[in-house]
């Protein structure tokens, strides 16, 4: 995966294999069923989009650093995809809300920083979450700023 090191917002597509219950830093126990969850994160600081390959690294194993939520749901998922888009924008919470208004929020999760209800979204099917993601963020690309949408499948 290499967009470029560019900047922007991205969404990661994850599949947990069975129902869980997974203790995640400050926010607690959750009791997570088994399905598909999207994670969307901010990648516009000065590493760009590595932050993807860092993600990559703790769902490997390779990274045992814990610092955000996320991290504590890497090593027990399956990453299937990455959705980017390369923008200078603060998108990262509309589309968190677009992809909430498809698919059931994990109250809390990813989101300390702002007043979202959740950057952490779950479904039982693929094809919905897939769907929801790509519209989220092809709705805020469409709303007249100036964005590049890509789909990096990671499995």
């Amino acid at each position: 995966m290499n967009p470029n090191y560019s900047k922007g917002i991205y969404t990661l597509i994850l599949y947990l294999h069975e129902n869980t219950v997974q203790k995640v830093g400050k926010l607690g126990v959750l009791r997570l069923p088994g399905g598909y969850y999207t994670y969307t994160g901010s990648a516009r600081g000065s590493g760009g989009f590595k932050r993807i390959e860092r993600h990559i690294e703790v769902s490997c194993g390779r990274n045992k650093t814990r610092k955000w939520h996320i991290d504590y749901l890497l090593p027990i998922t399956s990453i299937l995809s990455a959705v980017v888009s390369v923008t200078d924008h603060d998108i990262e919470c509309a589309v968190a809300r677009g992809i909430g208004a498809v698919c059931e929020p994990i109250r809390g999760f990813g989101c300390t920083d702002c007043s979202c209800e959740s950057h952490l979204h779950f479904s039982e099917n693929c094809e919905t979450i897939r769907d929801a993601v790509r519209k989220a963020h092809e709705r805020v690309h469409a709303s007249g700023l100036s964005i590049s949408v890509s789909d990096y499948p990671l499995e």
